[in-house]
């Protein structure tokens, strides 16, 4: 008998002490974030697992992914409000859908390749009340995601939140 996702997916424990190694390893924000969407999708038995960073003018940029086509990454954007990561970034709160591709905010990017997954869970990366970017898992199967698994993923957000933010002032010292 197959295993379920629900059945498979890591406790927040082993999630976080994974995570704590991955930040001790890498010092580049760009490693630093191929590595947490490699270990989100495996922990969270997603297929996809993609970050998207704020840029200025408020556009959220494909930063890294896991499971998309690598050729989309720092080329799919998105406006804050326009699809479902869009979306996500602009109301400040996850979107948890079973069947994200009909849903009325879908935003379809063919250079992503994104067409055979239906779930999705899309999480604004928080520092207060500011955004940073969007991480999101998918899956192919459709699917509502677990009560427990949209809190690990927020905890993710707030550690990438922090990642971010601390790349960010490193790159504002360096202008100065």
């Amino acid at each position: 008998m197959s295993a379920t996702p629900r059945e498979t997916h890591t406790t927040p424990r082993r999630l976080l002490a994974r995570l704590r190694r991955l930040m001790a390893r890498a010092t580049d924000l760009a490693p630093r974030l191929d590595g947490l969407v490699h270990l989100v999708a495996a922990e969270f038995v997603a297929e996809v697992c993609s970050v998207y960073v704020m840029r200025p003018g408020e556009i959220l940029e494909l930063a890294a992914t896991e499971g998309l086509r690598p050729e989309a990454v720092h080329h799919t954007r998105l406006r804050v409000g326009e699809g479902i990561v869009g979306t996500a970034a602009a109301e400040a709160r996850p979107l948890n859908l079973p069947d994200a591709q009909n849903h009325p905010a879908f935003a379809y990017r063919p250079e992503t390749g994104e067409e055979p997954y239906a779930s999705m869970l899309a999480v604004p990366v928080l520092r207060g009340a500011e955004v940073l970017g969007v991480i999101a898992v998918q899956n192919r199967a459709p699917r509502r995601y677990a009560e427990d698994e949209v809190e690990a993923l927020e905890t993710v957000g707030m550690l990438l939140a922090e990642m971010l933010h601390g790349a960010r002032s490193a790159a504002e010292e360096v202008a100065l």
